[in-house]
């Protein structure tokens, strides 16, 4: 009998995990780490005879495939042509999303997408109706592939005439640094990332391109393609989306020039454009990219701590950005407007935004500040590095954003694992976490009686 119950049990765990969409994805990024951890060990992998240890592959394997770019050794030096080769891979495919490529890989094979492989697409591109993921995988193909390519092609021009390279290293260039920025990955082959490119408007200008389709989202890229010329007809979704992530561009923009302006480790020393340049890539790059022009850990706290904030944020919902994203911002941005103002409901260019949407955009962020505030304390017994290095280190973890101020490497083991604990809760998602985790939902049988306790 015991031989027989076995197999049932296991029966039983693999239906309940089908109908568990998000432990289903949960398990599958959680798949592809391990896997690319052990591709990572091989000797093969690395420049240097032996291999990488554990820690060094799994940290860079959960990095790569979290999209996040936080790195314990240089990627360039440490990693040989096939384990860059491995990590692109990695980063290619925790970008565009584990579940959404098995069902493009599915769609092709068999033309018919089942309703399981349709829910679980569905979880991991934010698409509302089961209708359209049919539509969106095939988005998905034809987006990151034209934007690569296209990326990819202005890079290899540039690498291979203005910095005279070989055509066969410009191309390995122009093209994994290409799938980095589409994905907002931030894996640079250089060790300095892209400080060698600061005053290069084309590589920097090719680059921020790439971050911002990336970080839009397809639903959002799907929308404009078809009404790009009428903003009437964009949904509430992306009317949030374009209009919140103009207005943190600027922002960020902005500020970064302003407390960097006379600061001799970043921009004290350039010429006026080229201030104008630096200062809005490093504006872009904390949407979760995690490129830099300038060394992280010259800039002034202030910035910093604008730094902070914007990984925090991160980019558009569907992307293959992380942070709490961009419409979970704006949202609490108009309900706090609206209790300002005494409104019953909360409105957003003319649309009625309901209870459960508003929910749902503050567990998001109470949840991301919870995480961040109790990592950040963890982290800080770690180590004498101060608060706001500490607290950039977390949220650039959580939001998987990338950015360092050059102490990943020298953080402790423990501390190491804690950051990569965030990097995948903060690229799978709180409330996915927490539904993988959770018992299923059940609807009350009874309500208790309302009461308003005194707030503030």
């Amino acid at each position: 009998m015991g031989a027989v119950a076995a197999p049932d049990q296991t029966a039983a765990r693999h239906r309940g995990l089908i109908h568990q969409p998000a432990r289903l994805v949960t398990a599958s990024f959680a798949a592809a780490i391990a896997v690319g951890t052990l591709v990572l060990m091989l000797p093969l992998s690395t420049a240097a005879d032996g291999g990488a240890g554990l820690r060094t592959a799994l940290f860079t394997a959960t990095s790569a495939v979290t999209v996040t770019g936080l790195v314990v050794a240089d990627t360039a030096g440490h990693w040989s042509a096939f384990g860059e080769a491995v990590i692109l891979v990695l980063i290619q495919l925790g970008g565009i999303g584990i579940m959404t490529l098995a069902s493009l890989v599915l769609l092709g094979l068999s033309r018919r997408l089942g309703l399981r492989h349709r829910l679980v697409a569905q979880l991991e591109t934010g698409i509302l109706t089961l209708g359209e993921v049919r539509s969106v995988v095939r988005q998905v193909a034809v987006v990151s592939l034209v934007a690569e390519m296209a990326a990819a092609a202005v890079l290899l021009a540039r690498f291979a005439t203005g910095y005279d390279e070989p055509f066969g290293r410009a191309a390995w260039w122009a093209a994994f640094h290409a799938v980095s920025a589409f994905n907002n990955a931030g894996f640079a082959l250089f060790p300095d990332s892209l400080e060698r490119f600061a005053t290069d408007p084309v590589v920097n200008l090719t680059v921020v391109a790439a971050i911002v389709v990336g970080g839009l989202g397809i639903p959002v890229i799907a929308e404009l393609a078809t009404d790009r010329v009428s903003w009437r007809k964009w949904s509430l979704h992306t009317r949030l989306t374009v209009v919140t992530t103009g207005a943190l561009v600027g922002a960020a923009w902005a500020l970064v020039c302003l407390f960097e302006w006379t600061n001799p480790a970043s921009l004290g020393g350039l010429a006026t454009g080229d201030k104008l340049l630096v200062g809005l890539f490093q504006g872009v790059t904390p949407r979760t990219a995690g490129f830099n022009t300038v060394d992280i850990g010259g800039l002034r706290e202030t910035t910093w701590a604008v730094l902070s904030a914007l990984m925090f944020i991160g980019a558009a919902p569907a992307s293959t950005g992380g942070g709490i994203k961009v419409t979970t911002f704006a949202l609490l941005g108009f309900v706090i407007r609206s209790e300002v103002r005494g409104d019953r409901d909360v409105s957003v260019f003319g649309r009625r935004v309901g209870e459960a949407a508003q929910r749902q955009a503050l567990a998001i962020a109470l949840i991301g500040v919870g995480v961040v505030a109790v990592s950040t304390l963890v982290l800080l017994s770690q180590g004498d590095w101060g608060l706001s290095a500490v607290l950039f280190e977390v949220t650039s973890a959580f939001g998987t954003a990338g950015l360092s101020t050059g102490i990943t490497a020298a953080i402790p083991a423990t501390g190491q694992l804690l950051l990569i604990l965030l990097m995948f809760a903060g690229r799978v998602g709180p409330l996915t976490v927490g539904a993988a985790l959770a018992v299923r939902a059940r609807d009350a049988r009874f309500r208790y009686p309302e009461e308003r306790p005194l707030v503030g």
